[in-house]
């Protein structure tokens, strides 16, 4: 039966009248349901770690890529379940567990429906009990490579090729850096090959194949070809103003940039930055930043711009000391010095909720400060304003122990009550949603932002809203698959667009714009002191900054795997958008008039190249065909 016994401890289990398949804690990936006949899909779902401070969501998509089920897994849910049915049919549902999750989820559907498991690259997938088994498919000519990552679990996984016996071992080392993981070259054949995959060790598992589809099953009769039929994406635009679109820009460094790097700093056209403050380098020199603030502001544009007041060293948690205020008074005199152009706000902790041992904590911090900013008129004159609480996520707990009692909405919730008057913006930074059908949460974000400080008579915020920190993945727990690739361009399309989408955000910043060492999260690389260069992700933003326009119009749109924008500045129309599925959609706009005066589509693909591509308009209705894993924009002049 061991072979039987199930993956993550799943497996086949039989009654008396059907069987039934399960999986069983899953915690970061796809899974692909195919049914000959009616089934359901029941998930299930438990604890793993500080579930009670989080929220998720699963989706089930059908084999045109529409959305049939969405559960929103509220904080209180620890435990639960929910179930969907199947329809018969060619095509492949699609069940989504997005990571990083809080929770462990097994799954059960009929065992007659064919089930591929598509794990998440070098971030953890699942957790097993030792011996869990998989099978694999590897086609006929394909260069295989079988990876994995140990994150103190699985420590070692084994291959026996099914044909002929032959056996392989990949040991899964301990490395300092996350992004490091090991991998096997397996053999090359003329025929296809079926593997036998077991995975040694017990609790969290990291393992997944490139060079050939990264699928696997529990049985080697269910090792069918993955089908997804095209999608079909039904666009209608309004002539609603919803309000502006926010400022895009990325994290500056806290140096003088070399003249060398000026090129790369262009081509991402920031219009918006993070910037930290160090209080124990400003007290010893107060104008350390004053001639690279300057050159940012005059050379490079930027005249909306946050600061995190911190310590180096990466230290976060303040106190109202000698120290620190000294450093705020440098940092106010530095603004002031900037000539009263745009508007730079200032958050007195970086995370407050990550880094303190509670509110209260924080909160002393809060209000010793901008009592200190307020006390001269001059810094409200010159742009200061006062963000909090710069936290580690909004909605959700941070990465922290008590992370139920550290939401960050809470912690904004409270400064509002007591210090609202004090209080020009909210900050925060979402980090860990990695999968790109869970980008939409970043519009419900910042919806919930907008709730929490209310809206003016005009439909505006009371307070700014500034999400001045995003990235996949926070720290240093980076995958190459996720930072150095087209995914990242999918991805960080796909949050402006999201975030954008009700015009409620002020300020958006992608962290960082240069790969430190230990960080390898920026939009270009450091090749050395003197050449830099764009990653695709800076590509993309090169891309994205082209075609981003001033107001965001009133969209209806009817997909799922394709987010859109609309867009106008004067009488310059646009649309924005990004296929974040593998299949073609057929994409179809209803709203616009034709012909398109001065129409131009154009696509940005894994190539990082932007290129014109053919539409048709025709009875008021404008048509392309939209290829898998590419970004658009559709721009016209109003008639």
């Amino acid at each position: 039966m061991k072979r039987l016994a199930l993956l993550f401890g799943l497996g086949l289990t039989l009654d008396a009248f059907a069987a039934s398949m399960r999986w069983g804690d899953i915690r970061d990936g796809s899974l692909y349901l195919q049914a000959d006949r009616p089934d359901t899909v029941t998930v299930r779902w438990a604890p793993a770690w500080q579930a009670d401070a989080n929220e998720e969501h699963l989706y089930l998509l059908d084999g045109q890529g529409k959305l049939q089920g969405e559960r929103l897994i509220k904080a209180s849910e620890t435990r639960g379940s929910q179930s969907w049915a199947l329809a018969p049919g060619a095509a492949s549902y699609r069940l989504e567990i997005p990571g990083y999750s809080f929770r462990n989820y097994r799954i059960e559907h009929d065992a007659d429906t064919v089930a591929l498991f598509a794990p998440a690259k070098v971030h953890f997938s699942a957790e097993t009990r030792n011996g869990d088994e998989l099978y694999f498919k590897i086609a006929a000519g394909e260069h295989a490579v079988l990876a994995g990552k140990f994150h103190g679990g699985v420590s070692a996984l084994q291959a026996q090729r099914v044909g002929d016996g032959q056996q392989l071992s990949l040991a899964l080392n301990p490395y300092r850096a996350y992004w490091q993981f090991d991998r096997l070259a397996l053999p090359v054949s003329e025929k296809e090959q079926v593997w036998h995959l077991r995975l040694q060790g017990s609790g969290k598992a990291a393992f997944w194949l490139d060079g050939t589809a990264n699928l696997f099953a529990q049985t080697a009769q269910q090792l069918k070809p993955l089908r997804e039929d095209d999608g079909q994406t039904h666009l209608t635009l309004h002539k609603d103003i919803l309000g502006p679109t926010p400022n895009l820009g990325v994290a500056l460094p806290y140096v003088m940039p070399p003249p060398s790097s000026f090129a790369v700093l262009d081509a991402l056209k920031a219009r918006a930055a993070s910037y930290y403050s160090f209080v124990d380098i400003t007290q010893r020199k107060p104008h350390y930043e004053d001639a690279f603030r300057q050159l940012y502001q005059e050379r490079f544009g930027i005249t909306q711009d946050i600061t995190l007041l911190a310590g180096s060293q990466r230290q976060a948690d303040l106190r109202a000391d000698s120290t620190s205020n000294s450093g705020l008074d440098a940092w106010l005199a530095s603004t002031r010095a900037l000539g009263g152009k745009g508007i730079h706000y200032i958050g007195f902790a970086d995370e407050p909720n990550l880094n303190y041992p509670d509110y209260a904590n924080y909160q002393s911090l809060f209000t010793s400060m901008a009592r200190q900013v307020r006390s001269d008129p001059a810094n409200a004159r010159a742009g200061v304003r006062i963000a909090m609480p710069a936290s580690s996520r909004l909605i959700n707990g941070p990465f922290a122990s008590n992370a139920a009692d550290k939401r960050g909405i809470d912690w904004a919730r409270r400064l509002l009550a007591e210090s609202g008057e004090q209080i020009d913006a909210l900050a925060w930074h979402e980090w860990m949603i990695r999968d790109l059908l869970a980008t939409r949460v970043y519009r419900d974000s910042v919806q919930r932002a907008a709730n929490l400080v209310g809206l003016d008579a005009n439909g505006r915020p009371r307070k700014a809203l500034l999400l001045d920190q995003t990235n996949m993945s926070s720290g240093s727990s980076l995958s190459p698959y996720d930072q150095e690739t087209h995914f990242a361009s999918l991805w960080w399309a796909s949050v402006a667009i999201n975030s954008a989408q009700d015009g409620l955000l002020d300020m958006l910043n992608w962290f960082q714009a240069a790969d430190e060492p230990n960080y390898p999260k920026g939009m270009f690389k450091v090749l050395d002191d003197e050449h830099f260069e764009l990653k695709p992700v800076g590509m993309a933003q090169q891309f994205i900054q082209q075609h981003w326009l001033h107001s965001v119009m009133r969209l209806e749109n009817d997909a799922f795997e394709v987010d859109v924008l609309a867009m106008a500045t004067d009488e310059q129309r646009g649309l924005l958008g990004v296929n974040k599925g593998t299949r073609l959609q057929r994409v179809d706009l209803s709203g616009a008039h034709c012909p398109l005066l001065k129409g131009s589509l154009r696509y940005f693909g894994a190539d990082n190249r932007s290129r014109d591509a053919p539409f048709t308009c025709q009875d008021g209705r404008v048509s392309f065909d939209l290829p898998g894993e590419t970004l658009f924009a559709l721009s016209w002049i109003a008639s």
